[in-house]
């Protein structure tokens, strides 16, 4: 898959959700500390201020327009070849799987991923007359190993041979992966694109399907109980849909039929990454100990090493400076490589708590979302080389006929005519050529063969000649 065609620079998108306070925070006495700017997507939280690209909750815009205003031109532009990436950042009990939508059971249709799937298979409905589309979708997450080996790993939620476990006494939701089977490892192609091997891939072909795995995976994600969260994820999530298309192209002269069908076609294929982390937590207010206490402490190091990769992409000092990004320092950044500075049309929404109670964690997650804005990434078409080098050259004829048309004011049907013809005897005479090359570097390589044994001969008589000869004659 090679990478090219029509992209430009552009910034990392970010938008605050703002949940209202819940019963217990009510129940505790806790007021609200945030302040919407009405009219703009400014939030203020004591003396600091932030602007951002949207803000919903609260006195902003409404949580509903969320889907039109920030996701609606990522699912557009996945038709176009581009890659995107929604991210959701915030406290644990701050809301990120509600908005996401990845604790999907039921076929409830709360959270961007259900709205995602149902605008997605209305566009395809809509083009599937003139372009033939392929969708897969995985589901995986990054989280402790088990409760022995405290080690990050990265889960596959659609794998048929993982086995989900209840709750145990300490609260953990453990799995258990059936033995032989390899971890999934990250990997990196010649081109730079981070794959995962090893993970299941599910072809889709209607709403339903999606739907079926997007259940699947949310009944096996770990989960656990905190003092802040009665189900709280402890691992980071991405569901990733990925969309292959083959369109139809218009002949460069109408009426045209190329006797090579895939000169007429291009081959598209983008990958939209929804992307639900772990809440950052504080082990004081979560009152966790023990082995849940273990896991946050590694969710905070995997949110920190994001957090570094965020601080070296986003102040522009260090990208002038070429700075290393260490992207390698964890898995999650490992896998949000293209989202972050790469190959991705991205989108943050920074959850966030109102309650006083909160103050603190909410000013660290306003922080890190205003840096994430100044990341520049280079969303690009991820189109098929073959198809690529196509289109140039459609391009190619292309402004040559114009340039013909304007050179002779226009050209008749008898002159298309003769140029369609002068165009077929060149092909004719191309695939002759390539015939006859074919043909001579077949002789060639039989030539090539008899000098070698030839060579070889007259080595032996050389050899003959002057070691052996002599011995004869004393």
């Amino acid at each position: 898959m090679e990478t090219g065609g029509g992209g430009e620079d552009c910034c990392v998108k970010v938008a605050v959700h703002v949940r209202p306070l819940i019963a217990d925070e009510r129940a505790q006495g806790c007021k609200d500390c945030v302040t919407v700017i009405p009219g703009k997507p400014q939030v203020q939280i004591g003396t600091h201020s932030f602007t951002f690209d949207h803000v919903y909750g609260s006195t902003g815009s409404p949580s509903s327009a969320m889907f039109e205003e920030c996701i609606a031109s990522l699912v557009d532009g996945l038709f176009q070849g581009y890659n995107a990436t929604v991210l959701a950042y915030g406290q644990t009990g701050s809301g990120k799987t509600y908005t996401m939508g990845t604790g999907f059971k039921d076929g409830c249709q709360t959270g961007i991923i259900p709205q995602v799937m149902n605008v997605l298979f209305k566009k395809i409905e809509t083009l599937k007359h003139q372009t033939e589309f392929q969708l897969h979708v995985s589901f995986i997450e990054v989280c402790l190993l088990s409760s022995r080996i405290l080690k990050e790993e990265v889960q596959d939620l659609l794998d048929p041979t993982c086995l989900n476990k209840p709750e145990t006494a300490n609260g953990h939701a453990g799995k258990v992966t059936v033995p032989g089977k390899p971890p999934i490892q990250i990997r990196e192609t010649s081109n730079g694109v981070i794959t995962l091997a090893g993970s299941t891939e599910v072809s889709v072909s209607s709403l339903k399907e999606m739907a079926a795995c997007l259940e699947q995976g949310s009944l096996s994600r770990a989960t656990g109980s905190t003092n802040m969260n009665n189900q709280s994820s402890r691992s980071h999530a991405i569901f990733t849909i990925t969309l292959e298309q083959m369109r139809k192209l218009n002949p460069v002269f109408p009426g045209e039929s190329s006797p090579n069908e895939s000169m007429n076609e291009e081959y598209l294929c983008a990958k939209l990454h929804l992307v639900d982390l772990a809440g950052s937590e504080r082990a004081k207010r979560t009152g966790s100990d023990g082995l849940r206490f273990k896991e946050g402490v590694h969710i905070n190091k995997g949110l920190l090493a994001l957090g570094n990769v965020i601080s070296a992409l986003g102040d522009d000092k260090k990208r002038k400076e070429g700075v290393h990004v260490p992207y390698r320092d964890s898995k999650l950044t490992r896998l949000l490589q293209d989202s972050l500075g790469g190959n991705s049309r991205t989108v943050m929404i920074a959850c966030i708590s109102p309650a006083d109670i909160n103050a603190e964690e909410t000013l660290n997650t306003l922080k890190y979302a205003n840096r994430a804005r100044n990341i520049q990434n280079k969303p690009v078409v991820n189109r098929d080389p073959m198809s690529s080098e196509m289109i140039k050259m459609r391009q190619q004829l292309e402004y040559l006929q114009a340039e013909l048309c304007a050179r002779g004011g226009g050209s008749s049907s008898d002159e298309v005519q003769v140029l369609k013809e002068r165009i077929a005897w060149l092909e004719a005479a191309n695939e002759d050529l390539c015939r006859e090359l074919h043909e001579y570097r077949g002789r060639c390589t039989i030539v090539d063969q008899r000098e070698t044994d030839a060579q070889v001969c007259n080595s032996i008589c050389f050899f003959w000649n002057f070691s052996v000869s002599p011995l004869l004659i004393s």
